[in-house]
C-alpha cells in the first residue's frame, strides 16, 4: 500500500460502449484532495497482534526510504533517501515527533506515515503525508490504527484540522479516509470527475461541497 503516487499510470481513456476500454479509477489517475475539519471522534482501532507503533529516531530515514521504495513510490531507495533529505532533512527534530512507524514483532519498521503540515486555504493545517506499508505486510489492517495515531498526533501538535492529497488509483485508501472523517474537496476542475470515478469504484455516493 502506498498513497502518494508520483507518476500517472498509462491507462485507458475511452468511453464505455465506444469499443475502447472503460475509464475507471484503476485506469485513470486524477489527483484528489480531502479535508477533515476537526479532530473529534477519531476511531480507535486495535493494533493487529504482533504489531506496534513508534516514532522516528536518528537513522530512521533509511527505514523510511526502504518502505516507500517497496511500496512503489520510488524506483530506488537512493531516490527515496534524496527525497527524504530534501523534504525533511532540515526538520529532523520535528520528524521525531511527527513521523510514525509500524513495527513488526521483531521491531522492524514495515509501515509509515507522517503527521505533517502545509497550507490549506491560506492557513497552516495538519497533513497526513506519505502513507505506505511494505507489500509483505499489506492486507493486515495496519493502515487504520496508523491513520488514527497520525490524527491524534496532529491534534497533539496543536492543529485544528487535517488534509491530505491522494488519487483515484488509490480508491481503496480513499474509502478508508472517508470512513475516518475526511471529506472530499474540489480544488481543481478535474476533481469532480475524479470523485465520480472513486465513488463508482467504492460503490458509494460521495457528495461534494
Amino acid at each position: 500500500m502506498s498513497d502518494r503516487a508520483q507518476h500517472q499510470p498509462n491507462g485507458a481513456d475511452g468511453a464505455a460502449g465506444s469499443g475502447e476500454p472503460e475509464v475507471t479509477a484503476d485506469t485513470k489517475y486524477v489527483e484528489l484532495f480531502m479535508i477533515r475539519p476537526h479532530f473529534r471522534d477519531i476511531p480507535q482501532p486495535a493494533w493487529p497482534d504482533g504489531y506496534a507503533i513508534r516514532r522516528f529516531r536518528a537513522g530512521d530515514e533509511r527505514h523510511w526510504a526502504r518502505i516507500e521504495q517497496a511500496a512503489g513510490e520510488f524506483k530506488t531507495t537512493d531516490d527515496a533517501l534524496r527525497r527524504f533529505r530534501d523534504e525533511f532533512g532540515p526538520h529532523v527534530a520535528e520528524m521525531e515527533r511527527r513521523c510514525l512507524f509500524v513495527v513488526d514483532r521483531d521491531g522492524v519498521p514495515v509501515g509509515t506515515t507522517t503527521a505533517w503540515y502545509g497550507q490549506w486555504d491560506g492557513a497552516t493545517a495538519g497533513r497526513i503525508h506519505w502513507v505506505a506499508v511494505v507489500p509483505d505486510h499489506q492486507g493486515r489492517k495496519l493502515a487504520k490504527p496508523l491513520l488514527a495515531q497520525a490524527l491524534r498526533t496532529l491534534a497533539e501538535e496543536g492543529h485544528d484540522r487535517a488534509y491530505l492529497t491522494t488519487q483515484t488509483t488509490s480508491w481503496k485508501a480513499v474509502g478508508l479516509y472517508l470512513n475516518y472523517g475526511f471529506e472530499p474537496a474540489v480544488r481543481k476542475p478535474a476533481c469532480a470527475e475524479g470523485w465520480a470515478l472513486a465513488g463508482k469504484a467504492l460503490n458509494r455516493t460521495i457528495p461534494l461541497e
